[in-house]
């Protein structure tokens, strides 16, 4: 199941609205109480807050969304710095070699994203 704020994010993207600042246009509480999170806030301009129901009607793709940025960033960390890739790259070019790319595919082959 995915968090609130991902369920949020993906309700807005379906009405068109690209970008959500947790800090002004929702703002998301949970008071403790074994209740969960629920909108506090809601100020995005053009798109009426959504009801339970709206919300868990888009927990699939949110969910799906979650799990593809996790994996996106271990990928980020697997992959290592720019410099590093950049150097890699140099020395396939100088000594013939397709280290960079052979470790590019290893990461992909090693961390797939999830398509469902």
């Amino acid at each position: 199941m995915a968090s609130l704020s991902s369920k949020v994010k993906t309700y807005c993207a379906n009405n068109g609205v690209a970008n959500v600042d947790f800090m002004t246009d929702v703002m998301l509480q949970d008071d403790s109480n074994g209740q969960g999170p629920y909108i506090k806030t809601w100020n995005v301009s053009g798109v009426t807050q959504p009801t339970a129901e709206q919300l868990n009607a888009v927990d699939t793709a949110a969910d799906l969304e979650e799990r593809q940025n996790a994996v996106r960033a271990t990928r980020k960390n697997a992959y290592g710095d720019l410099g590093s890739q950049l150097d890699m790259q140099y020395h396939d070019n100088v000594d013939g070699t397709t280290t960079w790319i052979d470790h590019v595919a290893s990461v992909k082959t090693a961390n797939p994203i999830p398509t469902e």
